[in-house]
């Protein structure tokens, strides 16, 4: 049972909010170290059909779709905190290698080590293609803008 003592040093819900929109800001920003980092060396993801083990397989997992994703913009937004297990809901907008737009909705539950780290990591989303004027994650490439609406402002 996942429960957090007055000693237990992982995350709040305020922390959770931070650790979120950290991983949000290193996505926009590309820094595919930052987002190996915020992992546990031996973390385990599920990422739609895909199961990783490590760092590495983290590494090598986010360049691939990266790759495929171009001029792509994610935000996020907490959706619960207990403990050490965190929820999470994004929408993200890119080019697939095709050129087209498209749009994915998507939610996480991440479940942290006793340092904060992920230790576990499941991911289900899913994509449509969308136009471009239809867009709505509209800013210069990097970090999404402080002013830029939310996932509950854009109803999405």
């Amino acid at each position: 049972m996942s429960g957090k003592t007055s000693a237990d040093p992982r995350p709040d819900v305020q922390r959770a909010l931070e650790k979120v929109l950290a991983a949000e800001h290193a996505s926009n920003s590309r820094d595919v170290e930052a987002i190996v980092m915020q992992n546990s060396i031996d973390c385990q993801w599920r990422n739609r059909a895909e199961f990783l083990w490590g760092r590495e397989q983290i590494r090598a997992c986010v360049e691939r779709q990266w790759r495929r994703q171009t001029e792509r913009r994610v935000i996020t937004e907490l959706w619960s905190a207990d403990g050490d297990r965190i929820a999470l809901r994004f929408v993200a907008e890119f080019r697939n290698d095709s050129g087209v737009w498209c749009r994915a909705h998507g939610g996480e539950a991440w479940e942290l080590n006793s340092g904060g780290q992920v230790r576990r990591r499941f991911t289900s989303v899913n994509e449509h293609l969308i136009q471009e004027h239809e867009r709505l994650l509209r800013w210069r490439l990097g970090p999404r803008p402080a002013d830029h609406p939310t996932l509950s402002e854009l109803s999405l």
